[in-house]
């Protein structure tokens, strides 16, 4: 009852699909909705997996500098695959999921640097955090709740000085004096000076026209004087003064009017308030991030002092009267039922077809993560077609902890060069192209279907370059070697010297004769004549000896050699200056003697379909 008694705060499981790993999330709230269901509002955790292969490099570099100051026991490499899986990373990313989708909990701790890793993978469903991960910055940024544990954190205590011997410190560093207990005054002419220091408050506040506006009435400017502020400046004056009443009561009205003391509550505006209490809803107290992302014109410790002095103001009450009463109205607690419906990607133990172990998996198929044979169950894991199962303790710890027990070349190598994500969450050629089972020629295929088309501008530079500096580029020679590396700022920077000195001797622009768009187009008709048109009602018979011959004519007559501007061949022999032309046949194409070494390449040979009378 009490394993599945679920409330506010706790680390829980959710699943949102029957093949991807569990979410780990912490419910802050839980809602009833108008239909009766409960819906918890909860803050996201991230796994290596929903991260990019940037980030993990980064969360690598922190693993090991955290290993090297805390003088973690050396591990294996199957124990350090391991304990990435136990890694999470904090956001303060809210989203609401229904509660009929928790399927346990588990236990996410902040790591301290007195904790030993290898502890971690001893307990079932713990997890760890150090980094907290912004899904829109997509950064990771150490955590500001760090216990600070160490002897570099500790104070210096110096060695205590001897009888008659000077401090030779540098006093200005050195806190100063504000208040000597022992002053020659007694606590009622104190209190008496400090009223003074109040009456004088209120009524440099009557003098101020910004206080007027802000404090109307009396009773207002009366209470602002009364704040710790007046009473700070009038023990400074004392102390300044030597405790002489008069001198510090001249002090306190200068030549130029009296002095006016007001705190963070009094410079700052009702909207840098209303400002500072949503980003308080936001962020709680993580005053760099309330300064960051709200007030970034104010100072950290005016935010700090602004907020110990809210916390005493009847807003503060109110807010947190009312923060009661919503969570006296919301659930604290709902009772989850363990989850019994079977998973979808179970592999039915007995096969329709003989040879097969149910759902069309083959026998003899091993666990992709432990590599055994026996299981009580199986489930597919994996696209379907590369037919890739786990064994039930797998398929659990795939489905807690997001990977598998051992890497393997498409969960852990292929990690290495790809996004994090498994071979369940890559798009299917790309699993299929890692598959063992893949052969290079197919994963050509599969990977060609994802590329995309795009164009390569070069600029203007870059073309003068090619021109000006070929001697250095030697293109001829480059593209005979193409894997070759061509050092391009080298080139540029040689363009860019003999460049002034080129204007005075232009490039040498070998024209290109082109013929007209109507020439070419005839010529095309007379190679490949259009198809006569036939009535929609009839249909046309197929021949398929006829597509044969006309297949193999169309390559030869695309491979032909073409040049309009070459002089044309001799008339072929007979009385008749010219025949109409025929369609030759394939025979005659592919038996027809190639033009003489010296003749033109546009001469055609004589068809034999051709008769003259």
């Amino acid at each position: 009852m009490a394993a599945n008694m679920y409330r506010v705060g706790d680390y829980v499981y959710f699943e949102n699909s029957s093949s991807n790993p569990y979410l780990v999330r912490r419910i802050e709230e839980l809602n009833k909705t108008a239909n009766g269901n409960v819906e918890a509002k909860v803050v996201c955790l991230f796994r290596r997996r929903d991260i990019s292969s940037s980030l993990n490099s980064l969360a690598d570099s922190n693993a090991r500098e955290f290993e090297e100051e805390s003088k973690q026991p050396t591990m294996s490499e199957q124990q350090r695959h391991q304990l990435k899986h136990r890694e999470l990373f904090l956001s303060r990313q809210f989203e609401s999921l229904p509660a009929t989708h928790i399927r346990g909990k588990c236990s996410v701790t902040l790591l301290n640097e007195t904790d030993i890793l290898g502890q971690y993978l001893d307990k079932e469903d713990c997890f760890f955090y150090s980094l907290v991960f912004d899904p829109v910055q997509k950064t990771l940024l150490a955590d500001q709740g760090e216990i600070r544990v160490g002897c570099k954190y500790q104070a210096e205590i110096p060695d205590r000085l001897a009888e008659g011997e000077s401090d030779n410190r540098n006093q200005q560093k050195m806190e100063m004096k504000v208040w000597d207990p022992d002053n020659p005054l007694t606590d009622r002419q104190i209190d008496q000076f400090l009223v003074v220091a109040r009456a004088v408050g209120t009524f440099a506040r009557a003098l101020d026209c910004s206080s007027s506006i802000r404090q109307p009435s009396l009773h207002m400017s009366a209470a602002a004087a009364s704040r710790d502020i007046t009473l700070f400046h009038a023990m400074d004056t004392l102390q300044r003064n030597g405790y002489d009443l008069a001198k510090a009561m001249s002090t306190l009205v200068p030549q130029g009017g009296p002095v006016l003391c007001r705190d963070e509550m009094e410079e700052w505006s009702a909207s840098e308030a209303m400002l500072f209490e949503e980003a308080l809803e936001k962020y709680g107290k993580d005053f760099n991030d309330i300064r960051q992302d709200f007030l970034p014109w104010k100072s950290l410790a005016s935010i700090v002092q602004f907020y110990y002095m809210w916390k005493t103001t009847d807003r503060y009450i109110q807010q947190k009267r009312l923060k009661a009463a919503e969570a006296d109205s919301k659930l604290k607690q709902v009772y989850i039922p363990t989850y019994t419906k079977p998973n979808p990607n179970q592999i039915v133990s007995v096969g329709s077809k003989p040879g097969m172990n149910g759902a069309g998996f083959q026998k003899g198929l091993t666990c992709e993560s432990c590599h055994t044979t026996q299981s009580a169950q199986w489930y597919a894991w994996g696209p379907p077609n590369m037919q890739c199962r786990l064994c039930a303790s797998c398929w659990i710890y795939w489905k807690k902890y997001g990977g598998l027990k051992t890497p393997t070349q498409l969960e852990g190598a292929a990690r290495s060069v790809t996004e994090p994500h498994s071979r369940g969450h890559m798009s299917r050629p790309e699993a299929q192209s890692l598959s063992p089972y893949t052969t290079s020629a197919n994963r050509a295929k599969l990977l060609a279907k994802n590329r995309q088309t795009f164009l390569l501008q070069t600029t203007k530079l870059t073309r003068i370059a090619r021109r000006m500096c070929r001697d250095i580029l030697q293109p001829r020679r480059a593209a005979r070697r193409p894997y070759a590396p061509i050092n391009a700022n080298a080139i540029k920077a040689e363009c860019s010297i003999r460049l002034p000195k080129a204007a005075k001797t232009p490039l040498k622009i070998h024209p290109l004769v082109r013929l007209p768009l109507a020439t070419i187009v005839k010529e095309l008709a007379a190679q490949a004549p259009l198809k006569p048109k036939t009535p929609r009602g009839t249909k046309t018979p197929i021949n398929r000896n006829q597509l044969t011959q006309n297949r193999g004519l169309a390559g030869i007559v695309s491979k032909r050699a073409y040049e309009s501007g070459a002089p044309k061949g001799p008339e072929p022999p007979g009385d008749a200056p010219s025949c109409p032309p025929a369609q030759p046949s394939a025979q005659s194409e592919v038996g027809a003697a190639p033009p003489a070494r010296g003749g033109s390449p546009g001469a055609r040979a004589p068809s034999p379909s051709c008769k003259h009378q």
